[in-house]
């Protein structure tokens, strides 16, 4: 993020760091997906069978035979732990078909968001796979005053999502835009795009003399229920993931998006700088899953389809 928060379908979850997509929202997500295909760290569409790519897969991976996704479980539908506490949604079954395509088995370390880049820092997984969107700050490792915090990451692009206002519904509060949030409460997961976004409109509310109060929450459930209760006019998401909570919640009938996708922008795998070799085979096997039509199953079975990225791109986040 974006990233995160959302509905499980088993219960209230916050959306992250996209769903179904209508028709003008579609415009504004595939007008940035033109990006990944003209970005100048995309990646060439060239033959690569499975076992060349394997061939091409770092030592201690091809010799664990596993690929370790970190994931924050509690995003649906991009990610949420199943009524079986499986790992499902958009994002396990995409690193799935990725793992078809190099021989490797896949295993999701649920990890809180938050906690994500630190731990792949750590080398706890191998990458990071979770609504997480591609920008500059996390690709330079910086705050927001532009102090160096991190080395930072790199990131394989394959999907593009934007934030949307989830309210309560009828929108009692009349909420359409980040100006109508102005001398209002939201709330929101902590260390997401959207966070970054409510930080920038502190700002611009303060202009006002109409003061932004932002709640942040460690889940995107906990935000919602802040705006179920009233506390919250509002929590910004990623678009798939207020879709899905506004259609699943109590029927339709507890929470509605408020606006069209704002700042759409790329979700990307996070991996280590150093670990460009990775990288790079992973953005080969990705374009084969997308090439193979295995990719556009997957976001018509969550209904994401316009979100879809044409290749992988390697960096090319704004």
């Amino acid at each position: 993020m974006h990233r995160p928060t959302q509905l499980r379908p088993t219960q209230l979850r916050p959306a992250r760091h996209m769903s179904t997509l209508a028709a003008g929202r579609a415009g504004a997500a595939l007008a940035a997906g033109s990006l990944l295909l003209t970005a100048c760290g995309s990646t060439a569409v060239t033959k690569n069978s499975a076992d060349e790519l394997r061939g091409r897969l770092p030592a201690a991976v091809k010799a664990a035979g596993v690929l370790k996704v970190g994931s924050d479980l509690n995003y649906a539908p991009v990610e949420f732990k199943d009524q079986n506490s499986e790992a499902a949604g958009i994002d396990p079954e995409i690193a799935e078909a990725i793992g078809k395509q190099l021989g490797l088995k896949v295993e999701i370390v649920d990890t809180s968001f938050d906690k994500l880049i630190p731990g792949l820092l750590a080398k706890q997984y191998d990458m990071v796979m979770s609504a997480m969107s591609d920008n500059r700050q996390r690709r330079e490792g910086t705050d927001d005053s532009g102090k160096q915090t991190s080395p930072g990451v790199d990131f394989v692009d394959y999907f593009i999502a934007g934030t949307s206002l989830l309210v309560q519904k009828g929108n009692p509060k009349g909420v359409k835009s980040l100006d109508d949030l102005c001398g209002h409460t939201i709330a929101l997961q902590r260390g997401t795009t959207q966070a970054a976004i409510a930080d920038r409109q502190i700002g611009a509310c303060g202009k006002t003399g109409k003061p932004l109060v932002v709640h942040l929450f460690d889940t995107d459930d906990q935000a919602l229920a802040e705006v179920a209760t009233g506390r919250a006019v509002a929590d910004l998401n990623d678009y798939p993931v207020a879709a899905y909570v506004a259609q699943r919640n109590q029927a339709g009938k507890q929470f509605e998006v408020a606006s069209s996708q704002l700042q759409p922008g790329p979700y990307g795998i996070a991996l280590t700088k150093e670990n460009t070799e990775l990288r790079d085979v992973l953005a080969k096997a990705l374009d084969q899953v997308i090439r193979s039509g295995e990719y556009d199953k997957i976001l018509a079975k969550w209904n994401v389809g316009a979100g879809a990225a044409q290749n992988a791109v390697v960096n090319g986040g704004f």
